[in-house]
């Protein structure tokens, strides 16, 4: 075993579980992570909890309490009961990082990845039902969730802005945190209790672009980190700015880059590679259980593997583009496909809920 999650940890990453059930609520999984293995945080998405439902019958009964509900209303009961339980778990880690830890996302119905309306809607509602104050709404970082994200945030609730994938989309969810913040200000309300963090994609940037490189391998794989380290890049230059140091002066707390989809996709890399490599003061990095363990037991801790390596990440997707790999077209359909496969789970859920109620 490596020490290699207690030294990024003390390195500035936020180590969070790429996973929640009931299950691991109940055995003290989760509970046995916080306490050996520097978790402080989870997040979720519709693909977890589809999963979660499907393999588990610690649900069969709440569901059938509720049977004379409707579908999505079941749904919002078992994940919020979920969700809030595991926030409580949290809640130690929560007030001993003043308050920047110890958070558990919860996702808004990914059908609604375009209508900004519904999402602040139903943003607001999971808010009240969950209860916590260390909680994260997650909202797809589409052009159309980005209206959203500046209102719930102007209503102080905290957000997690998902599916992002290129730079630019990135500027644009800082812009709408901003934004959000600055409305609280402008009518004298708090913002020191507003957190948010953007959650940018990394592994399936290099499963898309490594298939259009072909047959150049010395390229191969340079992508999803080189993307991140731009991005990070970004943070450091919007925490640098005029805007965020006026903010800053009303107690604003910087939304942290969060590293998400870390588990490798290609059997041939390192499974740490995409927590190893992208290690720098305020990120967080959210990982399936199975990459935790890789960092665990092998990952080689290499201090700050982002700020001194953003001038080679440059350079790598300067090369990268002259190979005819078109960036901005890869996260536009890494995009697209997200909200696909998040939509298609979210019908999973729904029809395992079917199935208990059918079956009973």
């Amino acid at each position: 075993m490596s020490d290699a999650l207690a030294q990024i940890s003390k390195a500035g990453v936020a180590v969070c579980l790429d996973d929640l059930s009931r299950d691991r609520l109940k055995s003290g999984s989760l509970a046995k992570l916080i306490k050996e293995d520097s978790v402080v945080g989870v997040t979720t998405n519709p693909i977890i909890f589809a999963s979660a439902i499907s393999k588990s019958d610690l649900y069969r009964s709440d569901i059938l309490q509720n049977k004379d509900k409707s579908i999505e209303e079941i749904i919002t009961k078992i994940t919020t009961d979920d969700v809030r339980e595991a926030c409580d778990l949290f809640s130690n880690t929560f007030k001993e990082s003043n308050e920047i830890d110890g958070r558990v996302s919860l996702e808004v119905d990914p059908r609604f990845a375009l209508d900004p309306a519904a999402t602040i809607k139903q943003g607001k509602e999971l808010w009240d039902i969950v209860d916590r104050r260390n909680l994260l709404i997650k909202v797809p970082g589409t052009i159309e969730g980005l209206p959203a994200v500046t209102e719930l945030i102007a209503q102080g609730i905290s957000v997690n802005i998902t599916l992002i994938f290129s730079i630019d989309r990135y500027k644009k969810v800082l812009d709408a945190f901003a934004s959000g913040l600055e409305m609280r200000v402008e009518k004298s309300q708090d913002i020191s209790n507003v957190h948010s963090v953007a959650s940018f994609f990394i592994s399936r940037i290099d499963v898309e672009v490594d298939t259009q490189l072909g047959n150049q391998p010395d390229l191969k794989g340079l992508a999803a980190i080189a993307n991140a380290i731009m991005a990070y890049e970004a943070y450091l230059e919007f925490e640098k700015s005029d805007r965020w140091q006026k903010l800053l002066a009303h107690g604003g707390r910087l939304q942290r880059p969060l590293w998400a989809s870390t588990g490798v996709k290609d059997p041939s890399y390192d499974k740490a590679r995409y927590v190893m490599s992208l290690v720098a003061p305020n990120v967080i990095n959210t990982m399936p259980e199975a990459t935790l363990n890789a960092v665990k037991t092998s990952g080689k801790f290499a201090g700050n593997t982002i700020s001194p390596n953003i001038k080679n990440a440059k350079i790598n997707l300067a090369k990268i583009a002259l190979a005819g790999v078109d960036l901005s077209k890869v996260a536009e359909a890494l995009e697209i496909d997200g909200i696909a496969k998040f939509e298609s789970a979210w019908l999973d859920l729904m029809s395992s809920v079917k199935s208990v109620i059918s079956g009973s």
